[in-house]
C-alpha cells in the first residue's frame, strides 16, 4: 500500500493514526513538529502526508506552504487533520495547499476515504494523467 508520513504532535492522536494507517495496509513515518516533518519529507517523498495543523513552533499550514513549494515535495498530497471546523479554517487549509481536510476527531471511514481519493489523485499526477479539479462550495 502506501507510505505516509504523519505530522503530530499529540501522542494518543499518532498513535491511533499509526494503528488506523497499519489496519488499512499503510506503513506510516512519525514526526511531532513541523520542522521534523519537512525533513522527513524531503528525505523519504512519502505517498502522502497526514498535517496537524495546530503544531508547536511552525504550524502545519506554514509547513505545507513550505512542502507546496519545493519541487522535490510539491506533488505529495496533503491531508490536514484539525480540530479547527468552521468553514473559513477549511478555506485557510486550502489556501496553504491542503489537498484535502478533515476535522477531528478522526473518523476512520471519512479518513480511509480521504486517503484513497489523495492516494488515487498522487498517482494519476506522477503517471502525467490530467486531473480534474473539483472545488467545494
Amino acid at each position: 500500500m502506501a507510505h505516509i508520513l504523519i505530522i503530530e504532535d499529540n501522542a494518543a492522536n499518532m498513535k491511533l493514526a499509526v494503528l488506523l494507517l497499519e489496519n488499512a495496509g499503510h506503513t506510516s513515518l512519525c514526526a511531532a513538529d513541523a520542522e521534523t516533518g519537512l525533513t522527513m519529507a524531503r528525505a523519504s517523498r512519502p505517498d502522502l502526508i497526514l498535517m496537524d495543523i495546530q503544531l508547536p513552533g511552525m504550524d502545519g499550514l506554514a509547513a505545507t506552504k513550505l512542502l507546496k513549494q519545493d519541487p522535490h515535495t510539491a506533488g505529495i498530497p496533503v491531508l490536514a487533520l484539525t480540530a479547527m471546523a468552521m468553514k473559513e479554517d477549511r478555506e485557510k487549509t486550502r489556501l496553504a495547499g491542503c489537498d484535502a481536510y478533515i476535522a477531528k476527531p478522526l473518523r476512520y471511514l471519512e479518513l480511509y476515504e480521504k486517503i484513497d481519493a489523495l492516494l488515487t489523485l498522487g498517482k494519476a499526477a506522477a503517471d502525467g494523467e490530467a486531473i480534474p479539479v473539483q472545488r467545494s462550495p
